[in-house]
């Protein structure tokens, strides 16, 4: 087997092990850092398709083991995510454990997504990188905007973000995918109107604009179906 059809894998093993150490380090009680380690997994997801296509190594071997990868960064490691913000801010030793859910839903995504032959222009649900974004971000967002934070923190409030988003990974819901057939204005505005968003909102605010762009993306995705 030639050298070459092993890059992509390896890029695909440093996403699975960008999300490992991320858990080690949130487990440890640094909560904030698994943005960091997501957002470097999503940089080696990215990379690990754009090798494969352009070596064109595209294989079945790499296609499940990106989801294997991606279930530990952006399902396992969000999953621990909310479960430390939860614990940290209850007293109810079982109530953390309802987070959970982001994880087991992550899986079910990743795996309807394999055998999904639709989302080839479109994604339907809510991919799991942008959730693992979303969720890993809103530490930021807390301590961005105070007030807003203290009911952002709340167990209740982190719980029901938990089951609305990854109900929002399962649901029949077309959503944008930033792949462009041309680069016409008319028939991307809406790609274009979320990159714009995403720009100003993250050179504005940093990591604290992510939670701002992700619920751009679904409300532009909802506009974009209803004017259809």
């Amino acid at each position: 087997m030639k050298i070459k059809s092993h890059i992509p894998n390896t890029i695909t093993l440093l996403n699975l092990l960008s999300g490992v150490i991320g858990i080690i380090w949130v487990i440890n009680g640094n909560i904030v850092s698994g943005a960091y380690f997501i957002i470097l997994a999503a940089v080696f997801d990215f990379f690990d398709g754009f090798a494969a296509r352009l070596l064109h190594v595209q294989g079945e071997l790499g296609k499940q083991l990106d989801s294997l990868a991606d279930l530990i960064s952006f399902g396992v490691l969000p999953g621990a995510i909310f479960f430390q913000m939860t614990k940290v801010s209850t007293s109810i030793e079982w109530l953390p454990y309802v987070t959970l859910i982001v994880p087991l839903f992550s899986a079910l995504r990743l795996a309807k997504f394999n055998l999904d032959t639709r989302q080839t222009d479109k994604f339907i649900g809510l991919p799991t990188p942008a959730n693992a974004l979303f969720i890993s971000t809103l530490p930021y967002f807390a301590i961005q905007w105070p007030k807003v934070g203290t009911w952002l923190t709340s167990p209740l409030f982190l719980i029901g973000i938990a089951w609305v988003f990854s109900i929002l990974l399962l649901l029949e819901l077309p959503l944008i995918a930033l792949k462009f057939k041309s680069y016409s204005l008319t028939q991307n505005k809406f790609r274009y109107a979320l990159l714009a968003i995403g720009a100003s909102m993250i050179l504005i605010f940093g990591l604290a604009g992510i939670p701002i762009v992700i619920l751009a993306y679904l409300g532009l995705s909802v506009v974009e179906n209803a004017s259809r």
